[in-house]
């Protein structure tokens, strides 16, 4: 190893709409929201990531804040760049001399297009990578829960993550079919703003929203371990005074239920999509899902009745993704396949 080798360390990370992970040394160094706030005037960047997020939807007309990432892909080029940076920079090397790393291996949703996946590469670039490489969500999800990709075997994999919902059907390291829809994470939120204005004439916030969603959002309106009934507090649109309601799992499951079942019918689409042998497969060992979608209360009961078939939620299935792009990072040569340059 050579004496500049000891401060370089190449880095992966999963930048997705709602959360950013970054994995340093074979361990999650960053997990952060893809979001910033700057100064309207200046452009200085006045927070990055936890910080920004405090600041969302309380800021003056000085401070603006910007989630740089929309359905998967940068909406925000300026913005996602100074986000990288800023977010590589929160890394704690143990050394003041950490040069920027050599090379950055990062995730793009399998439905992108060329512009979008140029947009990614350049803003990785821009950050100080001397190499980019690109791998699709739904692989490096699959190598994150620990399959073997290179195998003649079908494996399905649904990732659920903030902007698009990934759906692919994997075997011998590349997808053979897939489907990606941009309704996912953020939909269900906006679905509870929707929800809550027209069912109890009451204003919320996108955090608020999303927390609901964290603390009773559901699949299905009957469970077997309902969670309790969360108070969400807003502006009563009637009166203009703030108030606040409770909101039941069923009632969530309820506002939701049409975007999950868009995700039911991608699901379907994919499987009618898969060669006979693969799906044979896929009978046997049944769906994988991963991303913070995941988690919904009764998703993985709810798709298994419609498609008839296993459904496994993955461990920790919101870090699959950049586990499996750091399993990338460190075998280069053998994942040679599936990385884009």
């Amino acid at each position: 190893m050579g004496f500049f080798d000891m401060f370089t360390s190449d880095i992966a990370i999963d930048l997705g709409t709602a959360n950013t992970l970054i994995i340093y040394k074979g361990k999650i160094a960053v997990d952060e929201p893809s979001i910033i706030a700057l100064h309207k005037q200046t452009g200085k960047v006045m927070a990055i990531g936890r910080k920004a997020m405090q600041m969302h939807e309380k800021t003056h007309e000085d401070i603006k804040t910007i989630r740089p990432l929309r359905d998967g892909v940068i909406a925000d080029f300026d913005a996602a760049q100074q986000m990288i940076k800023g977010l590589i920079k929160m890394i704690d090397t143990g050394s003041k001399f950490l040069n920027l790393s050599h090379r950055i291996v990062i995730c793009i949703p399998s439905g992108i297009t060329e512009v979008e996946k140029r947009a990614v590469k350049e803003s990785a670039e821009q950050a100080g990578a001397k190499q980019v490489y690109m791998i699709k969500e739904p692989i490096a999800a699959a190598i994150g829960i620990g399959i073997d990709i290179e195998q003649p075997i079908g494996t399905m994999i649904v990732d659920i993550g903030g902007g698009t919902t990934e759906i692919a059907v994997i075997a011998l390291s590349g997808i053979v079919c897939d489907q990606s829809i941009r309704t996912a994470g953020d939909v269900f939120t906006r679905d509870i703003l929707d929800y809550m204005r027209r069912q109890h004439n009451l204003l919320v916030g996108e955090r608020s929203a999303e927390r609901v969603k964290m603390e009773v959002g559901a699949a299905m309106s009957e469970l077997d371990n309902p969670p309790d009934d969360f108070e969400i507090k807003g502006r009563d649109l009637m009166t203009g005074i703030p108030k606040v309601v409770k909101v039941s799992y069923s009632e969530i499951a309820f506002a939701i239920d049409k975007s999950i079942s868009k995700i039911e019918e991608a699901v379907l689409k994919a499987l009618e999509i898969t060669p006979p042998e693969l799906a044979a497969d896929i009978y046997e060992h049944g769906i994988y899902l991963t991303g913070g979608g995941a988690l919904l209360r009764g998703l993985d009961k709810r798709l298994a009745l419609k498609t008839k078939l296993p459904i496994h939620i993955a461990d920790d299935p919101l870090r699959a993704v950049v586990r499996g792009t750091g399993i990338a990072l460190n075998d280069t040569q053998k994942f040679k396949a599936v990385l884009l340059d």
